[in-house]
C-alpha cells in the first residue's frame, strides 16, 4: 500500500490574497449586492442600444416610417438617460463601499501595529511601514474602484453581446472571436514578469519614503554637518532606482494590455469584409450589419478590459501581499483570555530569575532577580546598554521574558489585563514624544476626559507653573513639531505632568535628566521626590543627582544584577555603584 498522501489543491497565486481579503468584504455584502444590481441594470440598458440602431435603419429609415423614427429616437433618449443615471449611482455607491472596506483593512493593520513589540520597530524602517499602510492600501482601493465594478458590467455586456451577435449571424460571430485565444496567449506572456516588476516599484517607493522620513527628522544634523549635497545625491540615487523600476513596469504593463488589444483589432477588418459580403448576398440586413458592428466594436472594449484586468489585479495583489505581511507579523505579547482586572494596587514589583533575549546571540537580561517595595523610590543604574530600559519595557509588558516572572503586587503580569497594567504603570521616556499641539493637549493626551482643572493640577505637580507663567498663552501654547519649540527640561516636565494626570501607582522615568544641565537636573530631581507620596517611583538613570533621592538602588552590569542597596550605603562600598559615580 502506498503511503503517499493525496495531492492537495492549492489556490491560484492570484486568488490567495483576494480570498483572504474577503473577510473585510463580507460585512458589506448587502450594500455590494445593491450596487451590483444597479450596475447590472445600467449594463443591460447599454446592451440594448446597438440593437436600437438596427431598428432605426431597418424599421424607420429604410421603410421611411416617421412614426417609427420618433419612437426609436425617444427610446434611445430614455435608455441613454436611465443608463447614465444608473451608471453614476452604481459608481458612486461602489466607491463609497470600497472606501469603507479598505479603511477597515487599514484600521486592522494600524491596530495590529499597536500590538507589536518594540523589537519589530527596531528592525523595520518607518518609511516601509507608512508605505504599506498608506500607499499599498490606496493602490488596492484604486484597483477596487477602477476594476472590480467594471468586471461585472464587462462580463454581463460580453455575454449579452455574444448572445445577440450569435442570434444576428453565428458565422460572422465565430469569425469575430477567432483571434481571442491568440490575445490570451499574448497576455500570459507578460503577466508573470509584471508581478515581479510591480513588487520592485513598491520597494523602491518605500525606499524613498524611508529616506525622506529619516533625513527630514535629521535635517538639523544635515545642515550643520554641511551634508546637503551628499543627501541630495542619495535622494537622486533612490529616485533613479524608482524611475528605472517604474519604466520597466510601465513597458510591461503597456505590452500586457496593448498586444492583446492589437490582435483583437485585426478581427474588425475581417468582420467588415465578411459582413459586407453577407449584406450584398441578402443574408444580412444593413441594419443587422450596423448593429453587429456596433456590438463587435463594443465587444473589443470588454474583452480588452477583461484581458487587462489581470494587470490591475496583479498590481493590487502585490499591494495586498505587502499589507498582509504586516498583519502576519507575530504579536509577542498577548493578553490571556483569563486575564484578571487590577484593583487595590500598591505598586510593588518583583523580578524572579528573568532572562530575556532579543535573538539567539543577543542576551539582554540574564537571570535577573530583585524586588521594589510599594511606595518607594528605586534607582536602576548601570552603564549604557546593560538592559536598564528593557526592565521598563518588561514592567509595562511590552516584552515577555523567555524565562522567569515579573510580578506586580505578587501577581504575574501575564495574568493581568494589559489596559489595567498600562493605566497603573506610567512610563516617561528619555526623549518623550510631544504632538504638534498645545501644552494642555499634550498633558491631557492619555486622559481625554480630564478637565482643565485636572490638567492644571498635573502641571502644578510637575512644577510647570513658573515656566507657564512666562508664556503669553500659558497651557494653550503650541509646542511645535515633536515639541522642538521647548527645551529638553520643559519637554520632560510636560511628559511627567502627562503621566501624573493618569494618577498611576507606578511611574517609571527612563533617563529623565540625560539631556539636562546640572541646575535643571537638581530642580527636576526635587520635583520627582515630591511625586513619591503614595506612588512607586522607578528612576532608570546613570546620574548621581537622581540616584541619591532613591530609597534603593539596583545596579546592572552585563545584563545581571551586581548590587542592591541604599545609594548612600553603596557609595561607601567598593563595587559597581561607587565605580559608576566616580567615588572609587
Amino acid at each position: 500500500m502506498s503511503n503517499a498522501s493525496p495531492p492537495t489543491s492549492r489556490p491560484h497565486p492570484l486568488l490567495s490574497e483576494y480570498r483572504r481579503a474577503l473577510v473585510y468584504v463580507i460585512p458589506y455584502w448587502r450594500k455590494l449586492v445593491l450596487v451590483l444590481l444597479i450596475s447590472l441594470s445600467s449594463t443591460l440598458l447599454g446592451l440594448a442600444q446597438p440593437y436600437i440602431a438596427k431598428l432605426l435603419i431597418d424599421e424607420a429609415l429604410l421603410r421611411r416610417n416617421a412614426q417609427a423614427l420618433l419612437t426609436v429616437a425617444g427610446l434611445m433618449v430614455v435608455l441613454t438617460v436611465l443608463g447614465f443615471v444608473f451608471s453614476i449611482l452604481a459608481s458612486y455607491r461602489y466607491v463609497s463601499v470600497s472606501a469603507e472596506v479598505l479603511f477597515d483593512m487599514r484600521l486592522a493593520v494600524y491596530e495590529h501595529l499597536q500590538r507589536l513589540s518594540p523589537r519589530f520597530y527596531t528592525r523595520t524602517k518607518l518609511g516601509e511601514i507608512v508605505s504599506r499602510i498608506n500607499n499599498d492600501v490606496a493602490e488596492v482601493q484604486r484597483v477596487a474602484a477602477d476594476t472590480v465594478l467594471a468586471l461585472l458590467s464587462n462580463l454581463v455586456f460580453l455575454v449579452g453581446s455574444i448572445a445577440v451577435m450569435w442570434w444576428l449571424n453565428w458565422r460572422l460571430f465565430l469569425l469575430s472571436v477567432a483571434l481571442v485565444p491568440l490575445a490570451v496567449l499574448a497576455l500570459r506572456q507578460y503577466q508573470h514578469r509584471l508581478t515581479g516588476q510591480v513588487q520592485q516599484v513598491r520597494e523602491r517607493s518605500a525606499d524613498i519614503g524611508s529616506f525622506l522620513i529619516e533625513t527630514l527628522l535629521a535635517m538639523r544634523l544635515v545642515v550643520t554637518s554641511n551634508a546637503q549635497a551628499h543627501e541630495v545625491s542619495r535622494f537622486r540615487a533612490r529616485n533613479r532606482g524608482f524611475i528605472q523600476a517604474l519604466l520597466k513596469m510601465q513597458l510591461t504593463s503597456y505590452l500586457t494590455s496593448a498586444m492583446p488589444g492589437t490582435i483583437l483589432t485585426l478581427s474588425t477588418a475581417a468582420v467588415f469584409l465578411y459582413g459586407g459580403k453577407l449584406v450584398i448576398a441578402g443574408s444580412l440586413t444593413i441594419g443587422g450589419l450596423v448593429a453587429f458592428l456596433a456590438y463587435h466594436l463594443r465587444l473589443l472594449g470588454p474583452v480588452q478590459s477583461l484581458l487587462g484586468l489581470y494587470t490591475n489585479l496583479t498590481t493590487a495583489r502585490v499591494s495586498l501581499q505587502r499589507v498582509f505581511e504586516l498583519l502576519d507579523e507575530p504579536v509577542e505579547v498577548v493578553e490571556a483570555t483569563t486575564a484578571q482586572p487590577l484593583s487595590d494596587v500598591r505598586g510593588a514589583f518583583r523580578f524572579a530569575h528573568v532572562t530575556l533575549r532579543h535573538d539567539r546571540d543577543n542576551l539582554v537580561l540574564n537571570d535577573v532577580s530583585f524586588e521594589i517595595p510599594a511606595g518607594s523610590i528605586c534607582a536602576i543604574v548601570g552603564p549604557s546598554g546593560v538592559g536598564k530600559s528593557t526592565i521598563a519595557d518588561l514592567m509595562l509588558r511590552l516584552y515577555d521574558p523567555q524565562t522567569g516572572t515579573v510580578k506586580l503586587d505578587g501577581e504575574d503580569l501575564r495574568n493581568l489585563r494589559l489596559s489595567d497594567l498600562r493605566q497603573t504603570v506610567a512610563l516617561v521616556d528619555q526623549t518623550p514624544f510631544l504632538f504638534h499641539a498645545s501644552i494642555a493637549e499634550n498633558i491631557g493626551y492619555a486622559h481625554p476626559q480630564a478637565t482643565r482643572a485636572d490638567i492644571e493640577a498635573a502641571a502644578h505637580a510637575a512644577a510647570l507653573e513658573s515656566f507657564l507663567s512666562r508664556l503669553p498663552d500659558g497651557l494653550d501654547t503650541p509646542v511645535g513639531e515633536r515639541g522642538l519649540a521647548l527645551s529638553a527640561g520643559e519637554r520632560q516636565r510636560i511628559a511627567i505632568a502627562r503621566a501624573v494626570l493618569r494618577q498611576p501607582k507606578v511611574i517609571i522615568l527612563d533617563e529623565p535628566t540625560a539631556a539636562l544641565d546640572p541646575a535643571t537636573e537638581q530642580s527636576l530631581a526635587a520635583t520627582l521626590a515630591s511625586l513619591a507620596s503614595g506612588r512607586t517611583i522607578i528612576l532608570i538613570t546613570h546620574r548621581i543627582a537622581l540616584a541619591q533621592i532613591a530609597n534603593q538602588a539596583i545596579v546592572l552590569d552585563q545584563g545581571r544584577v551586581t548590587q542592591i542597596g541604599h545609594p548612600k550605603q553603596l557609595l561607601t562600598e567598593t563595587g559597581a555603584f561607587a565605580s559608576l559615580f566616580g567615588t572609587t
